[in-house]
């Protein structure tokens, strides 16, 4: 069988290798989006096609939506020309269960896919028509934390942003600039409505979005690029929203061992690619069932019914309670915290960490010890449920083979988020944060990690990260085996409110981290003995 429209008419093969294939009819779904597109979305990985297009796929099902979404990638262009237009826009979703079962489907949602590249002028002309048709309503995003930043650590802008500001909207490099870009050309073709969400694990990502956004738009604006007009229209909500969301969903690379029982059962090219970009992809991807999507309300131009695929849409206070608890307590902290101690350790998959009996305390201190207190109930969901399927169903999950390298991936993006949001309330409320102790434990084994050397001395490949070289050349002034060499070589880290939010030497613990750190490059097998010293054995 072959995932490709053509393959898809073999319904009896698919059905006999235990595989769903959508209940409506893609090409015409397919035409009907290119006619007439309502949804855009960027950032084409993983997470979106199993989960966002997943719910496409729901809505498209049970009748709710009659056009699927337009994808655009604007920076992994790979990924369209190797994982979309050989396959006609589908994908196969599996599903995988803590008890080794798999639930799989052909998504057939995905109806175009575009390359959001200046330089390619047919692609660069099909999405000002997508972007700039009247009754396009949404564009979502999934680009990481990473995509709307616009400055280094000192505050000065990366050299492409500047770049994108200085040259303007004709040829921009950057995803927030060629956002920028086209709503202007929405703007001077009749300045329909839209909404712009962003569905990525930033706090207030809608407002990130937003900032974005509008600081190259205004730097266009004084370069005479554009009009007055233009930043009214994007400031005015009743034009352009940016709501904001919380999203969550374990979706790791894809698997070996997926790709070989689609290869048994009978379906041709599943083999798993990695671009360029270091993008780790497939025809396929595999995530858990869990899954959660809360949306602030707020779309000036209609939307799809996605109360009917299991979105929350609520407000915006709502959607705030519901991301702190997440992102500053529930879940991704435990992971930011103990994926860099897993690669220190020399353990490949996160799940194996749940077994480790330090690592495994490290996640109950910081999820219920330190997050939760902090957790303001978001009453759509309990906290303390939510916390405890992470811990016992999700995390523990051996079949999703999620690696800690993929997890150490850009966490200095969400290292401010994850702990620092968490700091803060306890700094706010009770003067210091000094009472914690998990939490600078993590940040301590986060900085161990990037001397790319493991617990038993053996180098290994740190995970991308825009600050890696930086972080690495800071913690390396003080060499391994010499704790005493340790002075306020950390300081420019530790102190920067721009990676924390705080100053975490005003907030009681940038010492304590200090101390915790010096204990971990005391020599090999530190890490371990720290571990076991404030944990237990």
């Amino acid at each position: 069988m072959k995932l490709s429209l053509e393959g898809l008419k073999d319904t009896k093969a698919w059905q006999e290798a235990g595989i769903s294939l959508p209940s409506y009819d893609v090409a015409q779904i397919q035409e009907r989006t290119r006619k007439a597109p309502k949804w855009l979305h960027f950032g084409i990985g993983n997470i979106f096609r199993i989960f966002i297009g997943g719910i496409a796929d729901t809505l498209l099902s049970g009748g709710s939506m009659d056009t699927g979404i337009v994808c655009a990638e604007a920076f992994d262009y790979d990924i369209v020309d190797k994982i979309y237009k050989p396959y006609d826009n589908l994908a196969l979703g599996i599903t995988l269960y803590k008890d080794g079962r798999m639930d799989k489907k052909v998504i057939g949602s995905l109806a175009e896919a575009v390359k959001a590249k200046p330089d390619d002028a047919d692609s660069w002309e099909r999405l000002k028509t997508i972007f700039t048709d009247p009754g396009l309503q949404m564009v979502s995003f999934t680009i990481t934390e990473k995509g709307y930043s616009l400055t280094k650590t000192d505050g000065t802008y990366l050299g492409y942003v500047q770049s994108d500001m200085e040259k303007g909207p004709e040829a921009p490099v950057g995803i927030m600039a060629i956002v920028a870009a086209m709503l202007l050309e929405r703007y001077r073709r009749g300045a329909a409505p839209l909404t712009l969400v962003s569905m990525d694990n930033c706090s207030h990502n809608g407002d990130l979005l937003r900032k974005s956004v509008l600081t190259i738009a205004k730097e266009w604006k004084k370069r005479g690029y554009a009009e007055e007009g233009f930043i009214s229209y994007l400031q005015d909500p009743e034009k352009i929203s940016f709501p904001w969301s919380m999203i969550d969903k374990i979706t790791p690379r894809p698997g070996d061992f997926v790709q070989k029982e689609l290869q048994a059962e009978g379906v041709e090219d599943m083999e798993i690619v990695v671009t360029d970009r270091r993008t780790y992809i497939a025809p396929f991807v595999n995530a858990e069932g869990p899954q959660y999507l809360v949306i602030e309300d707020r779309f000036p131009n209609g939307r799809p019914e996605l109360e009917k695929a299991g979105v929350y849409m609520t407000d915006r206070e709502t959607v705030n309670k519901a991301e702190r608890m997440k992102v500053t307590a529930c879940l991704n902290p435990i992971h930011t915290a103990l994926a860099p101690y897993g690669r220190l350790l020399k353990y490949e998959y996160f799940a194996d960490l749940m077994e480790d009996p330090q690592l495994k305390t490290l996640a109950r201190n910081l999820g219920y010890g330190e997050g939760l207190p902090k957790v303001v109930d978001p009453g759509i969901f309990s906290p303390k449920a939510f916390l405890d399927e992470v811990l016992t169903e999700r995390m523990p999950n051996k079949y999703l083979g999620d690696t800690n390298a993929r997890i150490c991936t850009d966490s200095s993006q969400g290292v401010g988020v994850r702990f620092g949001e968490t700091i803060k309330a306890y700094v706010a409320e009770q003067g210091t944060a000094e009472q914690l102790e998990a939490i600078p434990l993590a940040l301590a084994g986060w900085l161990r990690y990037f001397y790319g050397i493991d617990d038993e001395g053996e180098a290994f490949e740190l995970s991308p990260d825009p600050l890696a070289e930086e972080l690495q050349a800071i913690v390396k002034q003080v060499p391994l085996g010499h704790p005493e060499a340790l002075k306020d070589q950390l300081r420019p880290v530790l102190s920067n409110a721009g990676i924390f939010g705080i100053d975490l030497y005003e907030a009681g613990v940038g010492s304590k981290i200090e101390t915790l750190f010096k204990e971990e490059i005391a020599g090999y097998g530190a890490v371990r003995e720290t571990l076991k010293k404030h944990l237990g054995n």
